[in-house]
């Protein structure tokens, strides 16, 4: 009796040393938040303590960090898919990640890269429109800067620079 025990806890740590490889792993390969981990230790049925365990020792080592990973995330975002603050910001409170680092990830993104940004994005979507009257046009392009996550005023100055070309 004592054996099934004793192998039960030998079993348990085995259980948690290759979950812990498994999500060093995964945080070497790609860049990963916590909420994400924590999601896949789920699904490896590690404990919730266990879980815990791991993310802190995750952390203690450097293969886990929110505030890089809202940092990489964030430039990533912006530069490769054009998005704007608002949706970046979206998508990283979806990730769990904290208002703290969301908005030091966001002060990376220079001011004046973001403006051209948005410009850029309404000059290639203006050519796509076949919309002629001005006011139902505008409308159009500020919805779908909007919709990439640029915020009001941003729009409107970027809006007012490609009207002016």
């Amino acid at each position: 009796m004592k054996k099934s025990g004793s192998s039960k806890r030998e079993s348990d740590k085995d259980n948690f040393t290759s979950a812990l490889q498994r999500a060093a792993g995964l945080c070497s390969r790609q860049e990963q938040c916590t909420a994400r981990v924590m999601e896949k230790l789920s699904q490896w049925n590690i404990s919730a303590s266990d879980a815990g365990k791991i993310i802190a020792r995750l952390k203690e080592e450097h293969f886990l960090d929110d505030a890089r990973y809202a940092r990489l995330y964030t430039l990533e975002k912006f530069r490769v898919n054009g998005w704007g603050r608002m949706k970046i910001m979206h998508a990283l409170k979806q990730r769990k990640i904290s208002e703290e680092e969301i908005g030091q990830a966001l002060e990376q993104i220079d001011g004046e890269a973001y403006l051209q940004s948005c410009i850029s994005l309404l000059k290639q979507k203006s050519v796509s429109l076949k919309e002629t009257n001005q006011f139902t046009r505008k409308g159009k392009l500020f919805r779908f800067a909007a919709g990439r996550g640029f915020e009001p005023d941003i729009i409107f100055r970027a809006l007012n620079l490609v009207e002016d070309d």
